[in-house]
């Protein structure tokens, strides 16, 4: 017999592999029994069933192996909503909401303008959705080159956005519309092979959406060449990078003929953003 409190104190199975055991716990047996954390806690005395405790400690033993809970759970929460993701997309990250916020800002004078913008990379759907709720005036292109990840994507978007956005396959700037984009946005892959900064449970994440060439900038490059062509003339090109490459970015961006770069950190005070316009 197994009870609520005693299968919360299984937390202490992932000290050496979370940095937050005791809520990890909490979210996977919560997603077992259909229950809220508060719940849990006020029945601390409740007993799982049989069936219950096997997928309790199935989970619990695959979040040892470091899988990441979001997978675990099949959702992950995002500005103010709450994705589907598995393994063909990126877990979307706090720094990603503020380049939606970062992106918001930037076109906070267009409210209500019939605006072009492009999410390129679009994987689980987030940055797109985000910008197409805002505002429906606004027509949102996703882009991503995995099949997988954008059957993800539609399904988000089937039930957290309307008819001003959609997604389409592709690599990058690939079928673009020249001039045609006030707004070109993107959390490419921007990780170097053997960077000993990855979290371990980034190996459970698709390697397509973290890797970018021998240092980690090719995407960076890639869409700066290619996206400037895109965008109307001032349109703006906002992009999320590694925490140590923002002179690397700003010097790309630079030698591809972007004007006004600026950089913006993250709430740890990191490098993490950029944007720049298009003369």
């Amino acid at each position: 017999m197994t009870t609520v409190e005693e299968a919360l104190n299984l937390a202490r199975e992932l000290n050496e592999v979370s940095a937050s055991p005791g809520l990890d716990t909490e979210l996977l047996l919560g997603h077992v029994l259909g229950l809220g954390r508060g719940a849990l806690h006020a029945r601390p005395e409740r007993v799982l069933g049989a069936e219950e405790r096997r997928r309790f400690r199935h989970l619990l033993d695959r979040r040892t192996q470091r899988e990441p809970v979001a997978y675990l759970l099949g959702r992950a929460g995002f500005m103010d909503f709450e994705l589907e993701v598995n393994p063909s997309v990126l877990i979307p990250r706090p720094e990603t909401e503020q380049l939606v916020e970062l992106a918001l800002e930037t076109l906070a004078e267009f409210r209500g303008s019939p605006l072009q913008i492009a999410d390129l990379g679009a994987g689980s759907g987030a940055i797109a959705i985000a910008l197409a709720r805002h505002d429906a005036a606004w027509s949102v292109l996703g882009i991503d080159i995995s099949e997988e990840a954008l059957a993800v994507a539609r399904r988000n978007a089937a039930t957290l956005a309307g008819g001003n956005l959609r997604f389409r396959r592709g690599s990058w700037c690939e079928g673009l519309t020249p001039d045609g984009f006030d707004m070109i946005i993107a959390n490419p892959p921007y990780v170097a092979p053997g960077d000993l900064d990855l979290h371990p449970d980034c190996a459970w994440e698709p390697p397509i959406a973290l890797y970018a060439g021998n240092d980690g900038l090719a995407a960076i490059r890639e869409i700066a060449a290619r996206a400037r062509r895109c965008l109307k003339p001032g349109g703006r090109l906002l992009l999320e990078h590694g925490f140590d490459q923002r002179s690397q970015v700003t010097e790309i961006l630079a030698a591809a003929g972007y004007r006004e770069i600026a950089g913006f950190g993250d709430h740890a005070g990191h490098d993490r953003l950029v944007r720049t316009r298009r003369p």
